[in-house]
């Protein structure tokens, strides 16, 4: 004859119920967010690559701009908006990605009502533009795109072909005399092409001022800049040109990378490299 199960047995049985079934419901996946407001041209680029289109909400008007932004053409199709305290609260947003640079008096409102809002600093180097890709991608509930591109980035920075700056000096030197320093992502790019940055050679900060006498006194075998500078749209650009700026270092000397490829850490990071390093070769080339 069976005996019954006693209150302290069936107390047990219970307990283990519970205790397997918590661990169930731990790993139920959270509501992918359906509205996404991007406030920060770096997590424009990371959304038209990782998230669905309907869970875009809006991306940030640069993204359509094509000397700011890697997504111009997918951006187009895609809302945008100015990031207007009137403009997130009809945009309705269940998820805002923004920056230190955006309005916090009103996105504290927007915490208030409960909308997620995740601050995506910049990236300066492999390690943090994969960090962020991993942060982005899991937050909008598509981890495994997140890996696909990871994965991705890092086939092309493992293919990219032997660093072409020997170690060379460079000076990566924006309009209004403005230099990149150690620390930022340009300085990382300029180190796996196998440059030398003047910038950490004369113990600049991450972004500092060289004048026209000071870059010309310093001569770097190579002068990095975001854009072919024969267009002299302003002032701070003028300097670029300069007759000394030229007969200093020359022309055949003088390296570009498009502005879009420097202003955030993208998947697209390689790409920079090895701009850089054809570039190079080709003016190794020129002198055999």
């Amino acid at each position: 004859m069976r005996c019954p199960l006693s209150f302290f047995s069936w107390s047990i049985l219970i307990s283990l119920f519970i205790l397997i079934e918590k661990p169930l419901c731990a790993f139920k996946e959270a509501p992918r967010p359906a509205r996404i407001v991007s406030l920060n041209l770096c997590a424009d680029e990371l959304l038209v690559d990782l998230a669905d289109r309907s869970q875009i909400a809006a991306l940030t008007r640069y993204a359509r701009n094509p000397e700011m932004s890697l997504v111009t053409k997918e951006a187009q199709s895609l809302p945008f908006t100015y990031g207007s305290a009137e403009e997130l609260i009809r945009l309705n947003p269940d998820l805002i990605i923004t920056s230190s640079y955006s309005h916090s008096e009103f996105l504290s409102l927007l915490k208030k009502r409960h909308v997620k809002i995740i601050d995506l600093s910049l990236a300066n180097s492999s390690n943090e533009i994969i960090q962020q890709i991993r942060l982005i991608a899991e937050a909008i509930g598509h981890p495994e795109r997140g890996e696909k591109m990871i994965k991705k980035m890092k086939y092309a920075l493992n293919h990219l072909p032997s660093p072409a700056g020997h170690r060379r000096v460079a000076a990566y030197y924006q309009r209004q005399g403005y230099l990149s320093g150690p620390g930022s992502l340009v300085d990382d790019i300029m180190t796996k092409a196998g440059l030398k940055n003047l910038a950490a050679s004369l113990h600049k900060s991450v972004l500092s001022r060289l004048s026209l006498e000071e870059i010309v006194r310093a001569q770097p075998d190579f002068l990095i800049m975001e854009q072919n500078g024969k267009a002299v749209t302003d002032q701070g650009r003028a300097m670029l040109q300069h007759p000394l700026l030229k007969k200093a270092i020359p022309e055949s000397r003088h390296l570009y990378i498009p502005a879009a490829l420097t202003l955030c850490g993208s998947p697209d990071y390689p790409r920079a490299i090895q701009i850089l390093d054809e570039q190079m070769e080709t003016f190794d080339h020129s002198l055999r």
